[in-house]
């Protein structure tokens, strides 16, 4: 039994879904994106206590434009649309949204009206929120009443007569809104009744007893990657199963410099466990051989991780599960939340890229945890602060870094300038600073000049990004020293390089990593 009520988003589309999802979390009340096509019985089963609608980019009386389902209404669920999920709630009890043909885009004010409402408990007069949105309420409906009006005039918040429903015309999950949070807290504690629950100790409680109840008396191949995912799941495990787990690190060719030494060095000491070292690069670089493809790329890294798990837990014994650190954002990213409006970003490979035929069932402890609530969880675990800070890094490894064809020739460049970026990093204090830091291959070369030399070398591009859980980045402004320090060692000690340029685009409208 999981000791998780959830609030469920409903996904319109909007840009925002994902931050809803985390302004939730952050009041430790747990919450979980949904289709917007998810009925209600599913949802009473998922033990859903509360309904988020998001925005999104449609206009409710647009053919084909996502809708929502009236039965939602009748189970007694507290309800709060924002922006695109107000226009649903009015349009499906009678009333009416129109275009105005100016809208409201940007910050803007609003004020009570109407009386006091739980939406707006120690919410100041004439607060700034964020607007976004080119529809407006026409005609609310003899069900509901406004409750706040915007400066320029427009209905900003409204409630049901009756029913526990709200609805915003704004964004209260932005930071632009500057009591956003203490909106969604009245919903979810003055509305909903909701417990602040979702804590990294009962986490750890429930993923433990999960764990257990599920493996029984089997015994699991871990997949150990040195990151703080896999890592958090090796410690649970442990923690779960005692020695029934096998920690397994597979050497796919493609990891940074020293990498495989950190490894079975200072983290296997630092976390106090087994951990089994497989080198099968061979395999793993010839499937690769000639492949340019990032999709195809992820799906062999994918597809060749099983066939190594499998392979080696034949000789440990008869092995039913695999554990590995699969993350909320793998499964967003890879299309695997919604049949809805959202799309799939990339696949991740240990989501979008496994095989049919695996032989394994997936324990994935993490799949309902962002990167930041994971390192939460590892901090409660004990887990030290080096494994605990360590940039991500893909499971694919430097084969999503190196655009193009991988060849051991360009690994050995990426992995020399990354070391280089990173060991710079780290001597300037800068790496703690930052989300994830590294190099990236670029499959094009370009004139320079070394000593009286032409050369026709390789162009290196560096990135480092701030972040809290990789769903939206922003690119991390290094200092001119820094990066001239950066661009001076790797031109002059890695061969083969003799450009570096920096990367300054965002996600969106990048993703972090360039494949």
């Amino acid at each position: 039994m999981s000791i998780k009520k959830t609030v469920a988003i409903l996904d319109f589309g909007s840009q925002y879904t994902q931050l809803i999802t985390r302004r939730v979390r952050e009041h430790h009340v747990y919450s979980e994106i949904f289709p917007f096509t998810v009925s209600p019985e599913e949802l009473q089963e998922q033990g859903v206590e509360a309904i988020i609608l998001s925005g999104g980019p449609a206009n409710v009386y647009k053919k084909n434009a996502p809708t929502l389902n009236q039965n939602l209404l009748n189970i007694n669920i507290p309800i709060l649309g924002i922006c695109y999920g107000l226009h649903l709630l009015v349009n499906t009890t009678g009333g009416t949204i129109v275009s105005s043909g100016s809208g409201e885009y940007g910050n803007a004010r609003i004020n009570r009206t109407g009386g006091q409402s739980q939406l707006f408990n120690d919410i100041p007069e004439n607060t700034q929120v964020w607007m976004s949105h080119g529809d407006e309420i026409n005609e609310l409906g003899p069900e509901w009443k406004p409750i706040a009006i915007s400066s320029n005039g427009v209905v900003a918040a409204i409630q049901h007569i009756s029913r526990p429903f709200f609805g915003v015309q704004f964004h209260p999950e932005v930071i632009h809104t500057t009591d956003g949070a203490t909106f969604i807290s009245n919903f979810l504690f003055n509305v909903c009744g909701c417990r602040p629950n979702w804590t990294p100790s009962n986490f750890i409680n429930n993923a433990v007893k999960e764990i257990t109840e599920k493996v029984g008396d089997n015994e699991l191949v871990c997949g150990l990657s040195g990151g703080v995912d896999s890592s958090v799941v090796a410690t649970l495990l442990h923690k779960a199963i005692g020695t029934r787990s096998h920690c397994i690190f597979i050497d796919h060719g493609m990891l940074r410099k020293e990498e495989v030494n950190q490894v079975m060095g200072s983290l296997r000491t630092g976390l106090g466990l087994n951990i089994h070292h497989f080198d099968h690069s061979k395999n793993f670089l010839q499937k690769l051989n000639n492949v340019i493809d990032p999709e195809k790329k992820r799906k062999i890294i994918g597809n060749e991780f099983i066939h190594s798990f499998s392979e080696i837990a034949k000789n440990i014994g008869n092995i039913h599960y695999l554990a590995q650190g699969t993350l909320y954002p793998d499964i967003i990213e890879s299309g695997g939340n919604t049949v809805g409006p959202a799309v799939k970003i990339k696949s991740h490979h240990n989501v979008g890229g496994l095989p049919d035929d695996m032989p394994f069932d997936l324990i994935e402890p993490l799949k309902e945890l962002f990167k930041d609530e994971v390192r939460l969880v590892g901090r409660e675990l004990g887990l030290p602060e080096f494994v605990l800070n360590r940039h991500p890094f893909p499971g694919p490894g430097l084969a999503v870094r190196i655009i193009g064809k991988i060849t051991i020739e360009r690994l050995e460049i990426l992995q020399n300038a990354d070391h280089i970026f990173i060991d710079i990093l780290k001597d300037t204090g800068e790496y703690d600073k930052i989300w994830q830091a590294f190099a990236v291959l670029i499959p094009i070369k370009t004139v320079g000049v070394m000593g009286d030399t032409r050369t026709y070398e390789n162009l290196i591009a560096l990135r480092a990004v701030t972040s809290t859980d990789g769903m939206t980045a922003e690119w991390y402004h290094l200092p001119y020293d820094v990066l001239d320090k950066c661009s001076n060692r790797i031109v002059n000690e890695v061969s083969g390089i003799n450009r570096v340029v920096y990367d300054i685009t965002g996600k969106p409208p990048g993703t972090i990593e360039w494949e």
